[in-house]
This record gives C-alpha cells, sequence and structure tokens, in this order.
C-alpha cells in the first residue's frame, strides 16, 4: 500500500510586520559589516502603527545613521504610498541599541580571558543546530515551502514593477503537497493573502492571483481538478503590515528554513552577526548537508551541532540520513568532521560571512537561494573520498 500524506509549508511576503523587522535588523547588520568587518550585532526589531523600536547590543567602529538605514529599508520594501499608515518616511523610530556585554565578549574574542578554557574564539552562546537538505527539488530543499517561497516572490515582483497598482506590500502564502511512496505527486491547495488597496474587488483579486500567480508558479501536472484555491479568505484585507499588526525580528523561523520538514533548535538568524552560532552553525548545516545529499551519499539527510558559550568545538555533531544512506550514518558523520571545521571561527572563513551579504537572505528563506555561501556543493569530491 502507498504511504500517502498531505504536508504544508508556508511563507510570508515583505510586507509581513514580522519581515519588516527581520528586514531593517538585517540591514543594521549590513550596514555595520559594510564599515567593519569585526562588528558584533544583535539588533531586535519591534515595529507597531507607525513606530519602529530598535533594541538590542552593537559594539563597532562604523559610524552608522540608524534613521537613515531604517527608513531606507521600510522605503525598499514598498512603504512608501499615500494610504499607508506605516510610511518610510513617517515612522517614528526609537533606538535602545547598547554595547555587547563584556562577558559574552570575552567567551567569543580569541583571546585568554580568567575562566575561559582556550584562547580561541568561542561560541556567542550555547544552543543546538539543524541543517536539512533532500533531493525532492533543484535547491536540495523540500517542495512545499520552495513554492510556498516562489508564490511570495512572483506578488513581490508584480507589485514592484508597476502592473498591478492595487497589490500592497504585507502578503501570506501556503501550499499543501501530497506525497505517495515519500514523492509529491499533486497540490493540495494554495492559500494566499495579499493587501490590497479598497478600490479593487475580491473576484479581480482571486481570478487574477490564480491565473498570474499560482498557474505561473506551480506546474501544472501537480494542479488537479481538486486543487483547492483560496485567495483572501476573510474576503477584505486592505488593512494590512505593521498598522494592522505588530511585527517582530525573528518570529518567522520556520518560513526562514524548511517550513516545517526539518527540525529546529529554536535560534532566530536575522539581525545577528555570524559570531552568533544561532545563525552561522544553521547556515553551516545546511551547506554540510547539501552537500551530503548533492555528493550522492543519501537522498535525504538532516544535520545537528550544538555548541557551549565561549567555546571553539561543538559539543556534539549527529548525522542522520533517515534510512536514505547509500553508506552508514556514523561512515558519513566521520566523513563530515574530517572535511568541514565546526568551530565557529571555521565557519566563518569557510562560508566568507564577514561581509554584509543578510539582506540578501530575509525575504524567502535563508536556505534554497543561489548565491549563497552556504548553497555551494563544492565539497562533493572529498566528502565522496572520505566516505569511502
Amino acid at each position: 500500500m502507498a504511504k500517502t500524506f498531505v504536508f504544508s509549508s508556508e511563507s510570508v511576503g515583505e510586507g509581513h510586520p514580522d519581515k519588516v523587522a527581520d528586514l531593517i535588523s538585517d540591514s543594521v547588520l549590513d550596514a555595520c559589516l559594510a564599515q567593519d568587518r569585526t562588528s558584533r550585532v544583535a539588533c531586535e526589531t519591534l515595529v507597531k502603527s507607525n513606530v519602529v523600536v530598535l533594541a538590542g547590543e552593537i559594539t563597532t567602529r562604523a559610524k552608522i545613521s540608524y534613521d537613515a538605514v531604517v527608513r531606507a529599508a521600510i522605503r525598499e520594501i514598498g512603504y512608501v504610498n499615500n494610504d499607508d499608515g506605516f510610511h518610510a518616511d513617517c515612522v517614528f523610530i526609537n533606538n535602545y541599541l547598547t554595547r555587547q556585554s563584556p562577558d559574552i565578549a570575552q567567551g567569543v574574542d580569541a583571546k585568554k580571558a580568567r575562566g575561559k578554557k582556550t584562547a580561541e574564539q568561542g561560541a556567542g552562546d550555547q544552543g543546538l543546530m539543524f541543517g536539512y537538505a533532500c533531493n525532492e527539488t533543484p535547491e536540495l530543499m523540500p517542495t512545499p515551502i520552495m513554492f510556498a517561497h516562489r508564490l511570495g516572490r512572483r506578488l513581490t515582483q508584480l507589485r514592484k514593477s508597476g502592473k498591478v497598482a492595487w497589490l500592497r506590500p504585507d502578503a501570506k502564502s501556503q501550499v499543501s503537497v501530497r506525497y505517495e511512496d515519500d514523492k509529491p505527486v499533486s497540490v493540495e491547495n494554495v492559500v494566499i493573502s495579499t493587501q490590497h488597496t479598497a478600490d479593487v474587488s475580491h473576484d479581480e483579486i482571486e481570478s487574477y492571483l490564480i491565473e498570474h500567480v499560482i498557474r505561473k508558479v506551480i506546474p501544472t501536472r501537480l494542479l488537479t481538478t481538486k486543487t483547492q484555491f483560496l485567495i483572501n479568505p476573510t474576503g477584505r484585507f486592505v488593512i494590512g503590515g505593521p498598522q494592522g499588526d505588530s511585527g517582530l525580528t525573528g518570529r518567522k523561523i520556520i518560513v526562514d528554513t524548511y517550513g516545517g520538514w526539518g527540525r529546529h533548535g529554536g535560534g532566530a538568524f536575522s539581525g545577528k552577526d555570524p559570531s552568533k552560532v544561532d545563525r552561522s552553525a544553521a547556515y553551516m548545516c545546511r551547506w554540510v548537508a547539501k552537500n551530503i545529499v548533492a555528493s550522492g551519499l543519501a537522498d535525504i539527510v538532516e544535520l545537528q551541532v550544538a555548541y557551549a558559550i565561549g567555546y571553539p568545538d561543538p559539543v556534539s555533531v549527529y548525522v542522520d540520513t533517515m534510512g536514505t544512506g547509500k553508506v552508514a550514518d556514523e561512515k558519513i558523520a566521520k566523513a563530515v568532521t574530517k572535511v568541514f571545521g565546526f568551530k565557529p571561527a571555521d565557519i566563518v572563513a569557510q562560508l566568507n560571512l564577514l561581509r554584509p551579504i543578510y539582506c540578501q537572505t530575509t525575504n524567502y528563506g535563508h536556505f534554497g537561494k543561489a548565491g549563497l555561501p552556504w548553497e555551494q556543493t563544492n565539497k562533493i569530491a572529498a566528502l565522496r573520498e572520505a566516505a569511502k
């Protein structure tokens, strides 16, 4: 009997309140790194109504106008219309950023300190991070989250092109995929909620998004006569963005990763420099997982690493191929630790992370995007050799 189930993943648009907060935090990070590669940044953002609140800890030699960075990020998203309650030129900005705690800094710094076990750069915090890859899609990502991201990206392209005047920045998408024998065979339903101007009818929104977004993104072979399209299911979505709901940095961690398919350690990414293993080690795990699948050592793999604050070596490295490994998981794990370096300083060096690349990651997932260093499959030969 075929194993049949339906799995759903969601994505959110650039104008979703949480993503507004994420982009502001990542914009602050990029601005710091552009001037000072040694910047330590942990920037949290809250948005609501016409207010932006910055909080966290930043130690940097960079000279930055935080107000200018915030307004530029909001303008890039598209909150510049006269009917926007949250507007790039009109928001009130409250800045509560301070310097990084010296107690944390001494654990991260590559030098001796009283009570610190080594003089190496240590992890910025304790925690566990996961990476995942599978051979379902060209990006080696799960199908539902990739479709959800593509729908959101398509909406944004149409809005920013000016072709659809009634589209506004806040949006969500969700895709439910039916699997048989662990293979995606059809799309059960698609949900899109998009903010819009008050003068457009629901019928126009529905017909346009089905024809020009859904059918342009999802392959015809996966759409059946039973596929359900749920477009703006409440019937109206005029008030959106931070005017309609508050937003916080790091509140979309499943959207940012694998859409619920792979496990998540709980740490968020945006606004954090790569000394924070919440971010850099999760990127590392994705790089390793993707190379394992790309090398043919497994069809599916999940990797977990864990760290102690101030200590350089991971306290554990775990590989699970979920029964799809071509060699034993233990052998793959040994190959992984031979080919890749998991110390925080090694991660930063291998992936060249001390540069302003983080605004590229904010929207439509941190994984599955060409051009990001953790999406390279450049360790295939080394892994195959080490796993012999």
